[in-house]
């Protein structure tokens, strides 16, 4: 099923039929208002503490901690949603750029124990010197070139 954009929806979105929802988890009971771009099994939003204009969340609907839970179906549509963020991001905003990421568990830094992936634009200038990109969640480790 290709994403669809959600025009004037009111209605939460996680719907009754799937079976795993934390009703204590923010990433399980999103406001339909929230949604940018929706699958049957994952959903897009604007994240809430942007790091850049445009910065998304890919979610899988089933509340799942980890990448390494989702099922094939589900990891497939993240990645139909990624494309699909993508070209939302450009309309909106035309980055230069993007760094896509998982913190997946808490040791890599995952706040929040429903799995999302960050779509984050970058733009020319935004950091003197944008090499290394992701490698700078261990800054020791993240300049190899010098």
């Amino acid at each position: 099923m290709p994403a669809q954009k959600l025009q004037g929806a009111s209605v939460v979105a996680m719907t009754k039929t799937m079976p795993t929802l934390e009703p204590n988890c923010p990433l399980c009971i999103l406001p339909a208002d929230r949604i940018l771009l929706q699958e049957e099994l994952a959903l897009a939003v604007r994240d809430a503490f942007p790091v850049s204009p445009g910065h998304t969340l890919l979610i899988p609907r089933r509340h799942v901690c980890s990448f390494f839970e989702t099922t094939k179906e589900e990891r497939g549509a993240l990645l139909e949603l990624l494309d699909a963020a993508k070209e939302a991001i450009e309309q909106d905003h035309a980055p230069d750029g993007y760094n896509i990421g998982i913190n997946d568990r808490p040791a890599a830094g995952q706040t929040l124990p429903h799995l999302h992936v960050h779509v984050i634009p970058r733009y020319s200038g935004d950091h003197p010197d944008p090499r290394g990109g992701v490698r700078w969640v261990l800054p020791s480790k993240a300049n190899y070139w010098s």
